[in-house]
């Protein structure tokens, strides 16, 4: 009998460990595809983690997705654009505004501020 327990033990967790390799490698966990909740959470997270001129636009797009609101402008020959991802829920109107998101300032593709000063740096200039 002890040898039959063993047995299906060890045959769950070979399946377990399958299952697991399966979702690591096959699940897309992309922020397009979450929850609102999930990916407010997600974008708090990660923006949390950014440090200023180490991150760029093309990278923004590729991890957080599409911004749910954004500004552009050139000024002088250089390039900003201000992105908003959503990192807070404020109201369930089914509209994502401004004070519901934390703005990142891109400035030749270059993230240079985050948060409400970012915002103000942008329409200052």
């Amino acid at each position: 009998m002890n040898k039959k327990v063993i047995i299906r033990i060890l045959i769950a967790l070979a399946a377990y460990g399958v299952f697991v390799a399966l979702v690591v490698n096959f699940y897309d966990d992309s922020p397009a595809k979450m929850q609102w909740e999930d990916r407010e959470a997600y974008n708090r997270q990660f923006i949390a983690k950014l440090q200023l001129k180490n991150f760029n636009f093309n990278s923004a797009i590729e991890q957080l997705g599409s911004p749910d609101i954004t500004e552009a402008k050139i000024v002088n020959e250089t390039s900003y654009q201000v992105s908003f991802y959503r990192t807070q829920h404020v109201k369930s109107d089914g509209i994502t505004t401004q004070d519901e998101c934390t703005a990142l300032l891109f400035t030749n593709g270059i993230l240079t501020a985050i948060g409400q000063t970012a915002y103000q740096q942008f329409t200052a200039l």
